[in-house]
């Protein structure tokens, strides 16, 4: 199986630039350094999928070429991570219907009370409101005969998903990856870990805690996702062990398996 995935955003909730920023990273050209809030598009199984709504979803979406979804997963309820949905409206109008959200339960109740006007389903004019069929979820489900599978995660005092595709997982927004989870990524071809930043953080993985992970699951290739304005891309490349990888926006990669 193959899946495709391209970071759209690998920032974190102020993005890079930040705004009233003039460190190096935030002033500097190298456009690596240049992060929206995080987000990635998974192309498999003839679907194109998005890994939540982001803010800056309307402008990762024009940069990445992306010009239909066929669902949303979505990790968390945190607003870096949904509060993109209305930009959704577009693509019900390109799939002329709603457009399925697979959540985890926390995240679904938080998508129907937040944003009623998006969850009840296809808008009767969808010029004026989004659409999405939020589904709760509990286990592994298909998306085009492919499995997905929800991996849960520690993020701080909330729960959270990452989901595993094939040969390819992202879990982005943790600090801890209980055992059982553990299970779930192992054999991967491609993983892609939430990094913060280099010093450890309560609710994030620093570099080294994603470092000593990847170390332990044993992917083929590991790309490092949601960083701050704290990680100069051109310094920190460099560093890394083999196999490991700063991601950066609009990086397309492939997992084979």
């Amino acid at each position: 199986m193959r899946v495709e995935i391209t970071f759209t955003g690998t920032g974190t909730g102020h993005g890079v630039p930040v705004i009233g920023c003039d460190c190096p990273v935030c002033t500097g050209g190298d456009p690596r350094n240049r992060r929206l809030r995080c987000g990635a598009v998974l192309r498999f199984a003839g679907r194109t999928v998005a890994v939540d709504t982001p803010p800056d979803m309307r402008a990762q979406c024009l940069a990445a070429g992306v010009t239909s979804l066929d669902a949303v997963l979505y990790t968390h309820e945190h607003a870096d991570h949904i509060h993109g949905i209305d930009d959704i409206r577009r693509f019900n109008q390109i799939a002329g219907g709603a457009i399925a959200a697979y959540a985890p339960p926390g995240c679904a109740a938080a998508l129907r009370e937040r944003f009623g006007y998006a969850t009840r389903g296809a808008s009767a004019e969808p010029s004026v409101a989004p659409g999405l069929e939020v589904v709760e979820v509990t286990g592994p489900f298909e998306i085009g005969g492919a499995t997905v599978t929800p991996v849960p995660l520690v993020h701080g005092r909330m729960d959270t998903f990452g989901y595993r595709v094939g040969p390819l997982a992202y879990l982005t927004d943790l600090k801890e990856l209980p055992d059982a989870s553990r299970e779930l990524v192992r054999g991967l071809d491609l993983l892609v870990l939430d990094a913060l930043r280099p010093e450890p953080h309560p609710m994030h993985l620093s570099f080294d805690e994603a470092i000593e992970l990847a170390r332990e699951l044993s992917p083929r290739r590991t790309y490092l996702t949601h960083m701050t304005h704290h990680t100069d891309y051109a310094a920190v490349e460099p560093t890394l062990p083999d196999g490991v990888h700063l991601a950066y926006d609009g990086l397309t990669v492939w997992a084979e398996g």
